[in-house]
């Protein structure tokens, strides 16, 4: 299998991990909200590792920046980006635009680990309650 098909299959399931982690959340179903995210961004990884080897220039990726508003962002709006930002980078890949695919992945892992970092804090906060 081609790389090129790797990176878009990965990018398919990465979608819908986090289509069904959105599912989740708005139920409030927190354990598999976080399976679900958890998924979404390993799938994300496997398509950054794939085209970290077939663009090898850092100083291209350096310039990515996701949002600086994504500190204060809510889960929800953090999701609904992420979620626009795959549909992006698989848009790109149908148009065989790689750097673009590999930079709308890149921005939209961003977002993932940020809902992740938050999961984990609200986790936090619960047990110290106890």
């Amino acid at each position: 299998m081609a790389a090129n098909d790797k990176i878009s299959k990965a990018l398919k399931a990465a979608m819908t991990y986090l289509g069904n982690s959105v599912s989740a959340w708005k139920k409030k179903e927190e354990n598999l909200f976080a399976d679900n995210l958890w998924h979404a961004a390993a799938e994300l990884e496997y398509v950054l590792f794939l085209f970290s080897l077939m663009f090898q220039n850092e100083d291209e990726t350096a310039k990515w920046k996701p949002n600086p508003d994504l500190k204060k962002m809510e889960t929800g709006t953090l999701l609904t980006e992420a979620q626009r930002l795959l549909k992006d980078a698989e848009k790109h890949m149908t148009d065989k635009k790689l750097l673009g695919s590999y930079k709308s992945a890149y921005v939209a892992r961003h977002y993932l680990l940020k809902a992740q970092e938050d999961l984990a804090k609200k986790k936090r906060e619960a047990l110290k309650k106890k």
